[in-house]
């Protein structure tokens, strides 16, 4: 009801240009329903989905339009649901961020040399893979005639969807726990919007915005992982597509993604099979890994279980990115890793430092900690078997160390105090 709330209070469907986007389609049932701000099925309560119509495409001309195409994710608009202008309008233009060949890297965790990869998303605009949905997001929020762009956030997108309001001129107001990393706060605030902390953890801050969109209060307001969740989600995707032209429109065998929600894996795998259909890459086997915290492991205790079900979990790790207790497409990334071949591993606190710093020293890459659960996941998987060494990798790195300086602070800092002469320096051991 909440859903339908908001889309009464927007332009009407027929109004709207959101490029090959055809329909809302329910992943469960598969009831199509015209574009607009919701987001659950009415008949069953699944979720909603973008469905395109790619019918007009011919694979070859498709393809050297992406390549003409700007280095930001609207390379890609043929492919998303956004007008054919999407360039032109004020946009942070998140996207083509850099896909690292990890040698160094892969000489300590036991791969073959070129065979490892890190996609770093630390260089988007705000430093995190968040810019990319976010991009999505507001498009949307353009069409339906939302005034005020909102969200629940772990940090990341928090800081994303302020610097997008900011520049696309929307008012924006976001809901964060209370005692989430202070880079991430003071990121988040710095453009202006409203921030509001919301005592508890990340599912009760989605709890509440969930409230408040059937509230009068949230009337005009997109919540960009919530009533916009649909197009929001699509931006992911980008990740997919960027991965394989950067192979030279090749699939990647295994990929290593990070699962908060879970959306990112889920539209990762959507991106892949939607190159596939298109023939922009050729039709082969992938397998796709999930990696969590310890603290905060739903997805990975019920892959390890058998279970089809995932039950919620009260976060405790300092992956707070990460730390959605209750995510909501878990059940479909199990769907995911079986269908796939891949696995959904975890690792602890302890382990996301130490591949914190591993990155960083092998590949001068200083991920934030949801980077460090990525490579960390890496190792291990490596270690049990599960991934296979000789086989092209591509770990995620979804944000910037900076944002999650605490993590490595403690035993991180200088190598030695000296006066300011030679024998000082001699005498601390530092002379070749």
């Amino acid at each position: 009801m909440a859903a339908q709330t908001v889309a009464s209070t927007t332009n009407s469907a027929e109004a709207v240009d959101l490029g090959p986007a055809a329909a809302l389609s329910c992943r469960e049932c598969g009831q199509r329903v015209p574009l607009g701000p919701v987001f659950a099925c009415e008949e069953c309560f699944g979720p909603l989905e973008i469905a395109y119509d790619f019918s007009a495409y011919e694979t070859e001309e498709l393809r050297k339009r992406i390549e003409a195409g700007p280095a930001n994710i609207w390379r890609y608009a043929p492919l998303l649901p956004v007008p054919a202008d999407v360039a032109d309008k004020p946009n942070i233009n998140p996207g083509w961020t850099k896909l690292v060949q990890a040698d160094n890297l892969a000489r300590e965790l036991g791969v073959d040399a070129g065979k490892l990869f890190v996609k770093d998303d630390s260089g988007n605009p705000t430093h995190s893979f968040k810019d990319r949905v976010v991009a999505q997001a507001i498009e949307a929020a353009r069409a339906f005639g939302f005034t005020t762009l909102s969200c629940s956030s772990t940090g990341n997108l928090a800081g994303a969807v302020g610097a997008a309001a900011a520049r696309a001129g929307f008012r924006s107001c976001v809901f964060i726990p209370h005692d989430l990393e202070q880079g991430k706060v003071v990121m988040a605030a710095v453009y202006g919007g409203e921030l509001i902390g919301i005592e508890g953890n990340y599912d009760d801050v989605n709890r509440f915005c969930s409230e408040l969109i059937g509230d009068p209060a949230g009337e005009g307001w997109g919540f960009v992982n919530v009533n916009l969740r649909p197009y929001y989600a699509e931006g992911s995707k980008t990740l997919a597509y960027e991965i394989c032209e950067q192979l030279g429109w090749k699939l990647p065998d295994q990929l290593v993604v990070p699962i908060a929600s879970g959306s990112q894996l889920t539209k990762v795998d959507k991106g892949l099979q939607e190159l596939i259909k298109l023939g922009l890459v050729e039709d082969r086997p992938y397998k796709i890994f999930g990696a969590q915290a310890e603290g905060c492991s739903p997805v990975s205790v019920a892959y390890k279980a058998g279970h089809d079900v995932v039950r919620p979990q009260k976060p405790d790790t300092i992956a707070k990115s990460l730390a959605i207790g209750n995510p909501a497409d878990g059940p479909y990334v199990l769907d995911i890793a079986r269908r796939t071949g891949g696995a959904v591993e975890d690792v602890n606190d302890e382990q996301i430092v130490d591949a914190i710093k591993l990155l960083a020293r092998t590949e001068g890459i200083f991920a934030e900690t949801a980077g460090g659960v990525t490579v960390g996941v890496t190792r291990k998987l490596i270690e049990n078997g599960l991934l296979d060494p000789t086989l092209t990798t591509v770990v995620l790195n979804t944000g910037d160390g900076l944002k999650t300086l605490d993590a490595v602070a403690s035993d991180t800092g200088l190598t030695a105090t000296i006066r300011p002469n030679l024998d000082s320096f001699r005498e601390a051991g530092l002379a070749s």
